[in-house]
């Protein structure tokens, strides 16, 4: 078994994503369901972005939606190819940019939030092909830990 299946079985939250290295980190913690105010009823996933540097630590509350976790698909897919992305831009939630640096294996992570702190911060991180692997495999571990279908999840 898996350490991340290990942990999710233990209640402990999963990093949907986990951008990290040299001193530096973004990630996507996912705390498990909860109902929330939100179109039509429908249930979204508790998490928080955490964000550590040398120079700043912050964390961010967020929801996740089954719509969300669709396009973190789409994401993942175009940045595999080497294009930028931008995942949730234009949303009331959130959002994360990833800007590939063209001259060596490392990304410009930025995290926007334009509706609750009003605060964007960018952190630098090494992206290796390695990462991908592992970006997958935990988004299909959200999918598998909280499956839902017609944008429910159980509570």
């Amino acid at each position: 078994m898996s350490d991340l299946l290990e942990s999710v079985m233990a209640g402990v939250p999963v990093d949907l994503i986990r951008l990290e290295g040299e001193g530096n980190s973004v990630i996507l913690r996912v705390l498990g369901s909860a109902r929330r105010a939100h179109p039509a009823g429908a249930c979204a996933l508790a998490a928080e972005f955490l964000v550590y540097t040398p120079f700043v630590r912050g964390t961010l509350k967020t929801w996740i939606s089954p719509e969300d976790l669709r396009e973190w698909q789409q994401a993942l897919d175009s940045l595999d190819t080497g294009r930028n992305i931008a995942w949730r831009d234009g949303a009331s939630a959130p959002w994360l940019l990833i800007d590939l640096d063209e001259h060596d294996d490392r990304c410009h992570v930025t995290i926007k939030d334009q509706s609750m702190s009003l605060t964007t911060v960018t952190v630098t991180v090494p992206l290796v092909d390695t990462w991908f692997d592992d970006a997958y495999r935990r988004l299909d571990l959200v999918w598998e830990t909280w499956p839902h279908g017609d944008n429910h999840m159980p509570d």
